[in-house]
């Protein structure tokens, strides 16, 4: 598909409503690493800066894949998600940007769009490895917030919108949610790569080994469902701040965790973890990274702009799958 990205001139009516008539936009910048949705910082001529979130069909290089319908971590885009998880953090006690104004009605653009607080561009991923000794206190306050999520409970597993409307019902163990949900991405990357095609019945008769050890629980905390360094914000006062949120769930917390210690790597004890269930953390993990082979090599099939980056990093998931079995 051709893509065309926000422009100035279709921005007048939201600044002059939002900002006041007298407001000027000076500046709109399109900033990088968002695959589902357009994220724009907008600068004003009073100096200040917001930034406008757009959830669009051309904002979205995702193309479809087939998933069950309890598996809350699919189709976690949209202004409804994010706002219901804005709401269910800022509960919990996390920072997360303000939120300025959310419009679904299409009277600004033909999309549904947020205006945030901007909090600055300073990721914490790149503040621990700039400078790990500064990156400490910010990672500490995470692993602060993060203990409040997880010690935050629903009544059931789900996309937390679903859980809040009543509407996530518990219909099977997680795991087997899960397990679903790795053989399916197995499937799918056995199609685009032969070394998976011929390791199939290994890898799935590792990922029921793994499942097999998993013994039975009903307690469901909320989760981010993909957090990163990448995800988190940091302030000038060294405030963590969470984005990227829209996959928020109730759900296992080794879940989480199983993304953390992947994404932190020695960092992770810097976040004070929760108890975990060592057989679920290890199902778990070996799950994601098949996931981490099958998105990327998806995406990679698109008009998505950093192709290679997405092959390097099914590469280096294959490389992982294989080396369990």
């Amino acid at each position: 598909m051709t893509r065309t990205f926000l422009q100035s001139d279709e921005l007048h009516d939201l600044v002059a409503e939002q900002f006041g008539s007298h407001s000027r936009l000076t500046g709109l910048d399109r900033l990088t690493g968002g695959t589902k949705k357009g994220v724009y910082r907008l600068g004003l001529d009073d100096q200040t800066t917001v930034i406008l979130y757009v959830w669009s069909a051309g904002e979205n290089y995702w193309p479809p894949s087939p998933a069950a319908p309890d598996d809350p971590f699919t189709d976690a885009s949209g202004a409804e998600l994010f706002a219901a998880n804005h709401a269910a953090l800022s509960a919990a006690g996390v920072r997360v940007p303000r939120l300025i104004m959310l419009a679904r009605d299409r009277r600004y653009l033909d999309a549904d769009i947020a205006l945030l607080e901007d909090v600055g561009g300073l990721r914490l991923e790149a503040l621990m490895e700039r400078d790990p000794a500064a990156a400490a206190s910010p990672l500490s306050a995470l692993g602060d917030a993060l203990r409040r999520m997880h010690t935050t409970f629903g009544p059931h597993y789900g996309k937390v919108a679903a859980v809040t409307r009543g509407e996530a019902s518990q219909t099977r163990r997680t795991e087997d949610i899960i397990v679903d949900r790795a053989l399916g991405h197995l499937d799918a990357a056995g199609a685009r790569d032969p070394r998976l095609a011929d390791a199939h019945h290994r890898i799935a008769a590792h990922v029921h080994r793994l499942r097999g050890r998993v013994a039975p629980r009903q307690t469901y905390a909320l989760v981010h469902g993909e957090l990163g360094p990448d995800h988190v914000l940091v302030t000038p006062t060294n405030e963590p701040v969470m984005i990227d949120f829209e996959g928020l769930a109730y759900f296992d917390v080794e879940w989480e965790h199983a993304w953390l210690q992947m994404r932190f790597g020695e960092a992770y004890l810097a976040l004070h973890p929760v108890d975990l269930d060592p057989d679920r953390l290890e199902l778990y993990r070996y799950a994601q990274v098949l996931s981490l082979i099958e998105g990327p090599l998806r995406i990679a099939d698109t008009d998505f702009p950093d192709r290679q980056w997405m092959l390097d990093l099914a590469e280096w998931n294959i490389t992982k799958a294989l080396a369990a079995i």
